[in-house]
């Protein structure tokens, strides 16, 4: 099982930097793919934030939600988030040798209770704080 991170999905359905190695990563991932509810949110916001900065237009967002939409339903298990899951969240971004934000630090209890023993991610301090927690951080990013 893999646990995917948000920022893992957005450049998998934008073109973004990093869109090519997520596409590469998804099309050679054979295991079962896991993500919080809590991605549905941070999702749309991250194509609220790329319409309100003009990086994507009302109908290049609306197709971007269309694909999320159809790759959730086909290839990624959502769990849901319990409030033992925001305590622990909240738990660690008190600690702020963590560097992590609420939204990050929610996906890390996730999958630490879904049990997941890989993490997809692009975000340094999630991916920092996964393998501090026994969660083999894969290797996303595009390298020269």
């Amino acid at each position: 099982m893999v646990y995917v991170d948000t920022s893992v999905l957005v450049p998998l359905l934008l073109h973004e930097p990093h869109s090519l190695a997520a596409a590469g990563w998804y099309a050679r991932e054979k295991s079962e793919l896991v993500a919080a509810a809590w991605c549905v949110p941070e999702f749309a916001s991250a194509l609220g934030i790329k319409q309100r900065t003009g990086v994507v237009n009302a109908q290049q967002a609306q197709s971007a939600w269309a694909r999320f939409e159809r790759r959730v339903v086909a290839d990624l298990r959502l769990l849901p988030v319990t409030p033992a899951n925001f305590h622990r969240a909240a738990e660690l971004v008190m600690d702020a040798a963590s560097a992590l934000r609420a939204g990050d630090a929610l996906h890390l209890p996730c999958a630490e209770a879904a049990g997941a023993k890989r993490i997809a991610t692009l975000d340094d301090a999630l991916g920092r704080n996964a393998q501090r927690a026994k969660i083999k951080l894969l290797a996303l990013r595009e390298t020269r």
